[in-house]
Parts: C-alpha cells; sequence; structure tokens
C-alpha cells in the first residue's frame, strides 16, 4: 500500500487484500477466483464511473428491453426521464435497448448513466449510452443490481419481464427488511393498464393473504399510470427528509426545516407503534457527525425505533414532508 501511495482508507484496503490472499490460502476453486475476481472488478469500474456525480440525485428506471418506441410505456418512460433532469437529476438504467433506451432518450446523453449486463442475446449499450461511453458492463446480475440500487435516491418501474420483476422484487426486499435507506419506489403503468395493479393484487391475495408478507407492505410503494404523479412521488419524497444514520440503538432523521413543538407532539402521537422507547427529539448532531462532516449543518430528529418496524420509516418520512414546515413543495402539475 506505501509503495501504491495508498494514504486513506487503509484498514479497509487492508481487509480487501487480506481477503484476497485468504482466497489464495485456502485453495479455492479456480471458478470461485473468477466470480471474486470479476465480482471487484466490476465493482470498481461502475465505483469510478459514478464517483464524479455523487452529489447529484439519481433515479434507476427499470423496464422490458423489449419495449417498442411506439409503445405508450416508452413515450412514459421518456417523459418521467425528460422531467426528472429538468429538476437536476441523473437517469439510471441497464443501459440496455426498450424502456432503457426510452429513458436514457429522454434524460438526453449528458444525464444518463448506465450499467448493462453482457449476454449472449438480445441486449446490448443502446445508442445515446454507448456514444457517450457513460456506462459500465457487467458480467453479473447480481454487482449490476447493487449498482442500479445503490446510487439512486428513487425508482421508477414499468412493466417487464423477469428481469425487472427480479428488480422489483429486490427493492421491495430491500425496503421492507430495512436493509436499504429508505427511498420513493414508483409502478408505472400504461394509462388504464392492469400489469401493477395485477400485481398488486397478487401481493395482496396471495402474499400476504397467506401470512408471508404484511398487508401494508405496499404501502410505501405507488402505484400510478401518470408521469406526473410518478416524478412527483420521486421529487416529493426529498421535500424534507434528507437522510439517516444509527447509533447503536438509536436512529437520526436529517431533515431540512425543523419541525415545530406542535408538529413535533403530533408526530409522537401519531407515530407511537413505531417507538421501543421514549419519544421522537429534536437532537444536535452526533460526535461522529461533526468528526465526518455528515450534514451538520441539518435539523435532526432522534428516536429508538422498534427493529421490526424499521421497514415503516416511509411512513414517518411522508409525514415530515407533509409538515406546514417543511420546504415548499416540489410537486410538478
Amino acid at each position: 500500500m506505501a509503495e501504491t501511495g495508498i494514504t486513506s482508507q487503509r484498514t479497509l484496503v487492508r481487509r480487501i487484500l487480506e481477503a484476497g490472499i485468504g482466497l489464495g490460502q485456502d485453495g479455492t476453486a479456480r471458478r470461485d477466483l473468477k466470480i471474486t475476481a470479476a465480482a471487484i472488478e466490476e465493482m470498481r469500474a461502475a465505483f469510478r464511473l459514478f464517483a464524479p456525480h455523487a452529489d447529484t440525485p439519481k433515479v434507476s428506471i427499470f423496464g422490458s428491453a423489449r419495449t417498442q418506441s411506439l409503445d405508450p410505456l416508452w413515450v412514459s418512460a421518456e417523459a418521467a426521464a425528460r422531467a426528472l433532469v429538468a429538476q437536476g437529476w441523473f437517469v439510471v438504467t441497464g443501459a440496455g435497448p426498450g424502456i432503457m433506451e426510452a429513458a436514457a432518450t429522454g434524460a438526453g446523453p449528458e444525464q444518463s448513466l448506465g450499467v448493462s449486463i453482457r449476454l449472449p442475446f438480445e441486449e446490448s449499450p443502446n445508442a445515446i449510452i454507448a456514444e457517450d461511453g457513460r456506462q459500465v458492463a457487467m458480467k453479473y446480475f447480481f454487482t449490476r443490481k447493487l449498482m442500479l440500487v445503490k446510487e439512486s435516491s428513487g425508482f421508477i418501474c414499468l412493466p417487464g419481464g423477469f428481469g425487472t420483476m427480479d428488480e422489483t422484487f429486490e427493492l421491495l426486499t430491500l425496503q421492507q427488511t430495512g436493509k436499504m435507506d429508505p427511498a420513493p419506489i414508483v409502478l408505472l403503468d400504461r394509462a388504464g393498464g392492469t400489469f401493477w395493479r395485477g400485481f398488486a393484487a397478487f401481493v395482496t391475495e396471495q402474499l400476504a393473504a397467506s401470512g408471508l408478507v404484511s398487508v401494508d407492505d405496499l404501502d410505501r410503494v405507488l402505484v400510478t399510470d401518470s408521469v406526473a404523479d410518478a416524478v412527483a412521488e420521486v421529487t416529493g419524497f426529498w421535500r424534507n427528509y434528507d437522510s439517516l444514520r444509527w447509533f447503536d440503538s438509536q436512529l437520526v432523521l436529517r431533515i431540512k426545516a425543523e419541525p415545530t413543538d406542535a408538529e413535533l407532539a403530533d408526530l409522537n402521537r401519531r407515530f407511537t407503534g413505531l417507538l421501543e422507547t421514549g419519544q421522537i427529539q429534536r437532537t444536535t448532531p452526533f460526535p461522529d457527525e461533526l468528526t465526518d462532516r455528515d450534514v451538520p449543518e441539518l435539523p435532526r430528529l432522534v428516536f429508538t425505533p422498534r427493529r421490526r418496524a424499521v421497514g415503516e420509516l416511509h411512513r414517518l418520512i411522508r409525514a415530515l414532508n407533509e409538515l406546514d414546515s417543511a420546504p415548499a413543495d416540489t410537486r410538478i402539475e
């Protein structure tokens, strides 16, 4: 590390190096080593692609590679991307044809980033992404999904096949289990379409009715056929809410505007079931937040949630966004 000039994050870099050496010492099979090497190389390439745009909000748009340009779904994806770019967002796609190309077209090459998958058939980087070079190619779906989810602050899913459903279920699983920070998820259909309504019915009538998921697990998702509502859902989620950070059992929510005493009292009344102990309270930045310069200028709320209720944080976030003290609504008409 010294010879190559690595001076920061040395502990983490050392862990990566030690894990690689350990794989060699373990006599790991060649196939497993190839998987590990490719995954790390692909993640490095993706990190480098996204790094210059770390401070720009991004929305991932998912959908079928087989959707044609005259399909209303193509038109909706293109319109949603164009509207979000107009509000300062970048659009991230799987860089392929169909809905991915529609979204990249709406965003334009300067505001598009792509994470493509190498397949023996069907998918190759679309012209918008390929010409600009703002894309990285992945061998494995799991590394591709990691980057499509990790880098974005909002998600719009249009009807698609197994790949789109895989991405949608991944989002729902991560949100349900609290393994992903809360983020807006929109299931966008064609006008009068039944694709996502049918999906919601399956979740309600089969999964929830069988006790396999909670009846309110889809409450955090917007099902709509309106592009304007989809865009408003993505941008409006960040109207007041900024970010969160855990400190042992305590959760700190960073917001843009401090609530009034009356608003705070009402939040505590409405969200008693979310709390393990105590109340939702104002707080100053924790020492680690100051050390890390982790948005210390923003107001904060702190509370101890029930661990099994973490998936319900979206309800509190939406309530914070709807407070009279919150910044002006970002909704577009």
